[in-house]
């Protein structure tokens, strides 16, 4: 199967890219990317072919495309690749508008292409297993959910909103708002959120609480941040606690891992040993293409979990809770 990268603007894109390289049946054809510098570095490490003119990529003899860049372009390269007729994973969150979110779906469905949303989130094992405990019911009936993801600033085009769409909440709101969905196959009925920026001397939100009600009744709490400092031990956490009528479990897909002690400038470090998520998102693409199968997340999956996100600002800029 042969597989182009659009853009190395996400910081994903690298470890994307390693994943393709490590499948025998995958070949990395060639990336696109504007940002010359970037993307002739991307190409040499990657040992591909760089392009900066984005029809001349997509004229190319491949299969699919990975699209990582600023997530105000998603919808023009999205759009672009499935009338390239090629299959696209693209970077989250989906769009910055629900507007878009829509139009990016209905033209893949329209030039019959894959459209999956990078959620890697749902690959980790412990996530995964939890899953498969509340489909056996395990933990009861669900009452609530307790999330968090909280990392550090990336910087750059991420705090420019006009390029990102919004902050911390936007930026770590989709992951878990999805992972909610998918463990409950419930919607998100009523938003409450407090955003602001705390940590930062920014014009962009660097943190949020979220408080939502799920259609069945099921409530959840979620706190969504920047507040990680470049000393800290690791990136952050991706945590979610569910509480279920016969049994509480806690869980963090960062959480696998080794306390490594040295004199470097980090003096404690949590080195990672738990399954490779990102691996794990890119294989379930490429198995989608060769089954011609419906991907594990759709771009429908996408757009609901962006609808929550923009909702929390909107009750945060209204003081008052939002109905979806």
């Amino acid at each position: 199967m042969k597989i182009g990268m659009m853009s190395f603007a996400h910081m994903h894109a690298y470890s994307y890219a390693d994943s393709l390289l490590k499948m025998p049946n995958v070949e990395l054809v060639a990336i696109f990317d504007e940002d010359m510098e970037r993307g002739q570095d991307a190409a040499q490490q990657f040992n591909s072919v760089h392009y900066s003119v984005q029809a001349e990529f997509l004229a190319l003899d491949i299969d699919a495309v990975i699209i990582c860049s600023e997530n105000n372009r998603h919808k023009e390269m999205v759009i672009n690749a499935a009338k390239a007729k090629k299959h696209i994973l693209c970077e989250k969150p989906i769009a910055t508008n629900l507007k878009d979110a829509q139009e990016m779906i209905d033209v893949c469905k329209e030039h019959e292409v894959i459209f999956q949303i990078a959620y890697p989130v749902r690959f980790s094992s412990p996530i995964r297993e939890l899953k498969q405990m509340i489909d056996n019911g395990e933990l009861g009936e669900i009452v609530a959910f307790r999330t968090t993801n909280r990392g550090q600033n990336p910087g750059g085009w991420f705090i420019d909103k006009e390029q990102s769409g919004g902050g911390a909440v936007l930026d770590h709101t989709v992951h878990m708002v999805d992972i909610m969905r998918w463990y409950l196959n419930e919607e998100v009925v009523e938003v409450k959120a407090f955003v602001d920026s705390y940590f930062h001397d920014i014009d962009i939100d660097d943190a949020g609480i979220l408080t939502l009600e799920f259609e069945n009744g099921v409530i959840a709490s979620h706190d969504a941040s920047w507040s990680r400092f470049a000393q800290y031990p690791t990136w952050g956490d991706v945590m979610i606690e569910v509480i279920g009528t016969k049994e509480i479990v806690r869980v963090d897909a960062f959480n696998e891992h080794i306390r490594f002690f040295s004199n470097a400038k980090k003096s404690l470090e949590h080195i990672f040993y738990g399954s490779d998520m990102d691996s794990g998102l890119v294989r379930d693409f490429v198995n989608c293409i060769e089954e011609g199968r419906e991907p594990s997340v759709t771009g429908y999956d996408g757009l609901k979990s962006l609808e929550v996100a923009l909702v929390a600002y909107e009750s945060s800029e209204k003081a008052k809770t939002i109905k979806l």
